[in-house]
């Protein structure tokens, strides 16, 4: 079998104890985020991309080698498993290659071949087949077959007997590997996709897939949001696709493949099996997996982008935890304000009504006003749904008479709908309304929104590209991965996290994280990090994993607040008592640090790269690493697509990313999109390269399509 750790090796372009060392670990139980963070001397400073790839790798190649354990067997069964068979299977080092393999040996319902050969025809087929050599001599096939004739077999006359033998040839070359995989490839290369709306049910004009009513494409060429778009279309019985090729190409590679003979009605017998073998046995199945192999490869690629825009989302820069008064507006039903104290904790509720009566409107302001002022408000966060710009406008003009006035910031809401009416939210808010909990969510979401959006399913967000169409297992793994990434490259105030934020913490179970906010809640805040070794099923492997990502503010030990781990704290104090500092005041000494000579505190376990990370954290302990929060102005009097006019200038905030450009809020209830063509000056190949989910851009409206809700922006030429 394959040695997978040379082979990954080579792969991954890294050295052998990395790649033993990673595996290692993971076998151990370490998380990815505690692996890079922790455990660089052991890896050779792998960061989580490389780590993320070799583990994918590993899976992949694992389970190749146990199904190719199973394939081998299953062959030897049948006596049928040679030497060089043998070899070309433990070569195999993709899964595809290794089922052509199989194929030919693989159980199968009863086929053409197999009720020929149980009417005794396979020797006429291997007479055939022995015809047809470079030299070959010709035969009278019609005569040899009558010998076959069997009417207790079923065989009535010569040409059934000639039809049975090529049922049996045709199988054997449609099962060929080498023939498959070329074909394949072919087609992957040198295919179009084609694809027609279905205009009986759906005339011009009528459908979202408008652009895909008359559709070629090469198969390589293809986009993957063009992909999954196809495989929705027609998912949704309005468009019907299939790939175009040169089938005489085709018939012309198997024929110089197969034919051997020169002799005339031999060729002929082949060119007419070939061709049935290539229609009936070969096209659909390869067809099908190369569509297959086009939409894995868009799954994967959407993902991709999925998982960009979640990070940038959920690294969002927080504004803050201060005093928030949050607004989720609405015309009929009234605006729900929550108040919000600098713990996110939920003080107060009022329903206002200031679109409706002049009454109402000024009941609403006066509200909103006590509310501001009884709460030292210094945050204002405004869902930007319905009613979202006439809400802005209206707390504008109460905020217009304070001399100091509260940062004010529309929220994306996406999804907090759906978090109002969880099971999350109920249990944290068992007697409040799913609006109330709404409105909490959007000022949650201001203050600190990873804290936040980790209660939400990430593919409720409202940044993924056809999230619904991929593969949905690879997309949960994708995203989970994302968000534990992000919570650790952060880190987690252990004494206000919630359960579902804590679950994301390196080493941390659901029920663990549970055990935490009961713990909390029966003891009082944790003073030091040690205290977490007296939670329930919290034992000395999850302690290590998990330790160095959650932060005590004010607590006993300043070191608890940083991202430097307790296995260090030793070394520390040694660094400390050198330098005669106490070690309380140790995070106030980072020049001092950076003139300390590393090695000779270097020991067997701590590495100069710990060392290195340790005065790093030092230098600015309790950190945020997110960026310093920025917020979009929207333009007054620009509130729904109807106020818009081609050339106008605007201020917006990047919604979502997708592979074919940028959608932007502009306060109109409708995001705009910028293509990649428009996103700047010069080429781009990926929208990423230039923005990403939650950037404040500048932009210039290109078109409106008021029926169609469309709205066409660019970043070019506009001073950002």
């Amino acid at each position: 079998m394959l040695n997978i750790t040379q082979l990954l090796t080579t792969e991954l372009e890294l050295k052998s104890y990395q790649i033993e060392n990673a595996l290692l670990l993971f076998s151990e139980g370490a998380t990815i985020p505690f692996i890079a963070r922790y455990r660089k001397e052991r890896t050779g400073e792998m960061n989580e991309v490389q780590l993320r790839n070799l583990s994918d790798r590993y899976t992949y190649l694992t389970e190749l080698e146990d199904r190719k354990k199973v394939i081998i067997n299953a062959i030897a069964e049948q006596d049928k498993l040679t030497e060089e068979l043998q070899q070309k299977i433990t070569n195999c080092l993709q899964k595809t290659e290794l089922e052509d393999l199989y194929l030919p040996y693989k159980p199968k319902r009863r086929t053409r071949a197999t009720i020929a050969r149980e009417k005794g025809l396979e020797p006429l087929a291997a007479f055939i087949k022995s015809l047809n050599i470079k030299n070959g001599t010709s035969a009278n096939l019609e005569t040899e077959a009558a010998k076959y004739i069997s009417e207790e077999k079923g065989v009535k006359n010569p040409e059934e007997a000639l039809k049975g033998a090529s049922d049996i040839l045709a199988e054997e070359v449609a099962e060929k590997a080498e023939l498959r995989s070329y074909l394949r490839d072919y087609l992957l290369t040198e295919g179009v996709f084609i694809s027609q709306i279905k205009e009986d049910k759906h005339p011009e004009g009528t459908t979202k897939f408008e652009m895909y009513r008359n559709y070629q494409i090469r198969v390589n060429k293809i986009a993957p949001h063009n992909m999954l778009a196809l495989c929705r279309g027609e998912a949704e019985k309005i468009l019907v696709f299939d790939i175009d090729f040169d089938e005489d190409f085709v018939l012309s590679y198997l024929g110089s493949q197969e034919i051997k003979t020169k002799v005339r009605n031999i060729r002929e017998f082949y060119q007419a099996m070939l061709k049935d073998a290539f229609n009936r046995l070969m096209k659909t199945s390869l067809m099908s997996e190369v569509i297959s192999a086009k939409k894995t490869y868009s799954d994967i690629e959407s993902i991709k982008t999925f998982e960009t825009n979640l990070r940038e989302l959920l690294l969002s820069a927080p504004a803050g935890m201060k005093p928030t008064l949050a607004i989720d507006p609405g015309f009929r039903t009234g605006c729900k304000v929550a108040v919000l104290d600098q713990t996110g904790k939920f003080l107060e509720y009022q329903a206002v009504f200031p679109h409706q009566a002049a009454e109402q409107r000024k009941k609403a302001a006066q509200t909103i006003k006590k509310m501001i002022e009884k709460h030292n408000i210094q945050l204002i966060a405004i869902g930007n749904g319905t009613a979202s710009r006439e809400t802005d406008e209206f707390v504008g003009e109460i905020l217009a008479k304070f001399d100091r006035k509260p940062i004010k910031v529309m929220v994306n809401e996406s999804g907090a709908s759906i978090y109002s009416a969880s099971k999350v939210a109920l249990a944290e808010f068992p007697d409040l309304d799913v609006t109330v909990r709404g409105a909490i969510s959007i000022g949650r979401r201001l203050q600190d929104p990873l804290a936040e959006l980790v209660k939400i399913d990430p593919k409720s967000i409202g940044v993924g590209q056809y999230q619904h169409d991929v593969d949905q297992k690879l997309l949960k793994k994708k995203l989970d991965e994302t968000v534990e990434s992000c919570v650790n490259y952060v880190g987690v105030d252990l004494n206000t996290a919630s359960k579902e934020l804590l679950t994301f913490v390196s080493g941390i179970t659901p029920t663990v994280a549970n055990n935490i906010v009961i713990y909390r809640n029966e003891n009082g805040v944790f003073k030091n990090r040690k205290q977490l070794l007296k939670v329930a099923k919290l034992g000395p492997k999850a302690f290590e994993q998990a330790a160095g990502f959650l932060r005590i503010r004010d607590g006993e030990n300043p070191l608890d607040n940083t991202a430097v781990h307790p296995e260090s704290y030793k070394v520390l104090e040694t660094i400390a008592k050198d330098l005669q500092v106490p070690l309380k005041q140790v995070t106030q000494i980072a020049d001092q640090l950076r003139k300390t000579d590393l090695k000779k505190y270097v020991t067997d376990t701590i590495g100069e790269p710990t060392l290195r990370d340790i005065i790093k954290e030092l230098e600015k302990p309790g950190r945020d690493p997110r960026a310093e929060f920025k917020y979009a102005t929207f333009k007054e009097g620009i509130k729904e697509i109807s106020d818009l006019k081609e050339g106008m200038e605007l201020e917006g905030i990047i919604t979502n990313v997708a592979n074919f450009g940028a959608f932007v809020d502009i306060g109109v209830h409708q995001d705009g999109l910028v293509h990649i063509s428009q996103l700047a000056d010069r080429f781009i190949e990926d929208p990423k390269q230039v923005v990403k989910v939650g950037q404040v851009v500048k932009v210039k409206v290109l078109e409106i399509n008021e029926k169609l809700k469309r709205i066409g922006l660019s970043m070019k030429a506009v001073k950002q």
